[in-house]
């Protein structure tokens, strides 16, 4: 099975001059922890990610206000990503080795164009000993998103 058989379609995004609280505005209202970030609307060239652990460490305990831009507070370096055509499997290999829940999907120019959770490939994987593996891999502790 491929990512581009279950990711959401064309997620909603911000941009790096979007204030926080748009990113914090699409959180609430579509229930998802993770904001993708693009360079404009059209293009929708992926750059980085925002999530609820963003605002909560570097807004909210920070102190900072709501309209801090996005792309002081992103996460921007070495996102991983996979590409629509891709098999589950290797989503799951990146969600496991990059111990993260979500992984944007981008085409061949880097555009986003859907993003997959683990819930996602989980629910969807051919192998439950590969899928349990995969959650548990992401939920030790540690990872170099931690920040």
């Amino acid at each position: 099975m491929k990512i581009q058989d279950v990711m959401t379609r064309d997620p909603s995004c911000v941009t790096p001059d979007s204030p926080a609280r748009d990113a914090a505005r699409i959180m609430k209202e579509e229930d998802v922890g993770i904001v993708p970030v693009v360079d404009d609307q059209s293009s929708r060239k992926l750059v980085g990610v925002i999530t609820d652990r963003d605002l909560a460490i570097r807004i909210v305990a920070a102190e900072r206000d709501g309209a801090t831009r996005v792309g002081e507070v992103m996460s921007e370096s070495r996102l991983a990503t996979c590409s629509p055509d891709e098999d589950i499997d290797e989503a799951m290999d990146t969600m496991a080795t990059e111990q993260v829940r979500r992984i944007p999907i981008v085409d061949e120019r880097g555009a986003l164009v859907g993003i997959v959770s683990q819930a996602d490939v989980v629910l969807k994987a051919r192998d439950d000993d590969k899928a349990e593996r995969t959650v548990e891999q992401i939920s030790e502790p540690g990872g170099r998103h931690r920040s």
